[in-house]
């Protein structure tokens, strides 16, 4: 399964974005922007992709910088760059919804976001609303920002100790290492992504999967956090605006679906009311590569076409 075209948009960051594209089948009822995860790239999403095509949505998806096929002078496969490359990911993510924007006109649009690609995607909507039908947030390792706070400076410790933005040490073992642990029998370190042993086995024959991010990386993606759980920088969201929260009750990098429900309880506590939360519950980390995927693209389908009319 493969985009419909995949083709490379060049942003005011200076990144050469690889952008997919898979236009709806028959008459376009709206159009989803995807944000993969960490590690990953878009390319994957290509089987959602044409499922949400052939029910009349046209689907987008780019390489973050530092991953996939996207090129940036500044961040090589595994980092996002030179500072502020927070604001340069977003950037990124402008570009696209202003690419949507020229090509598909007014129609309604859906931001999605897997685990990392959450993060950034809420954040992306925090900065720039407008036109927005909803967000949908999958698989999302939220913190609070106490434990961010102090990743980061564990993180800057590990910097100025090794001299250099080289592939963290220290998080892996903080993360994939106990999350890999965490699931019984498991026969690769990757095991806790997904039920589906060929799902894991394509990950594992995917160069562009799998790597180690530098430290500089998860410093943003911590600084991503703390930017959702800014009450000021919420505030320019709609409370109105419809959220979708989906996990894995198999998931250990949710805390087994309970990452999930705290972004659900700080969403509510921050006046969001139109929310839908699903856990599934022997889903483990990537809802769409797994067993029954199916039935997770088809509630989102489901959901998506009651935001767009």
């Amino acid at each position: 399964m493969a985009f419909d075209i995949a083709t490379t948009l060049k942003t005011p960051t200076e990144a050469k974005l690889r952008l997919y594209v898979c236009k709806a089948r028959g008459k376009p009822r709206g159009v989803v922007q995807i944000n993969h995860g960490l590690a990953e790239h878009a390319g994957r999403y290509a089987l959602f992709a044409s499922y949400l095509a052939e029910r009349g949505f046209h689907v987008y998806a780019h390489d973050h910088r530092g991953h996939g096929h996207t090129e940036a002078p500044d961040a090589p496969l595994g980092a996002f760059g030179a500072g502020p490359a927070v604001e340069k990911v977003v950037e990124d993510v402008a570009a696209v919804h202003r690419r949507i924007r020229k090509m598909d006109g007014d129609l309604p649009m859906i931001v999605f976001g897997h685990s990392m690609g959450a993060m950034v995607g809420l954040v992306s909507v925090m900065r720039q609303a407008d036109g927005i039908a909803g967000a949908a947030l999958w698989n999302m390792p939220y913190a609070n920002g106490l434990l961010a706070r102090a990743a980061q400076l564990v993180l800057a410790w590990e910097r100025f100790r090794l001299g250099s933005d080289v592939p963290s040490r220290l998080l892996p073992r903080l993360t994939f290492e106990p999350w890999a642990r965490a699931v019984p029998d498991a026969r690769t370190p990757f095991d806790w992504l997904s039920t589906d042993p060929k799902a894991i086995e394509d990950y594992l024959n995917d160069p562009l999967c799998g790597w180690s991010p530098a430290i500089g990386m998860w410093r943003d993606i911590f600084e991503f956090n703390l930017m959702i759980t800014s009450r000021d920088a919420m505030d320019a969201v709609p409370r109105p605006l419809p959220i979708q929260l989906v996990g894995g009750g198999d998931d250990p990098s949710t805390d087994f679906g309970k990452a999930v429900y705290r972004l659900e309880k700080t969403l509510r506590a921050g006046g969001f009311s139109n929310l839908q939360t699903t856990i599934y519950p022997n889903f483990r980390h990537e809802s769409l590569n797994e067993k029954d995927s199916r039935t997770a693209m088809r509630d989102f389908t489901h959901w998506a076409k009651r935001m767009v009319g």
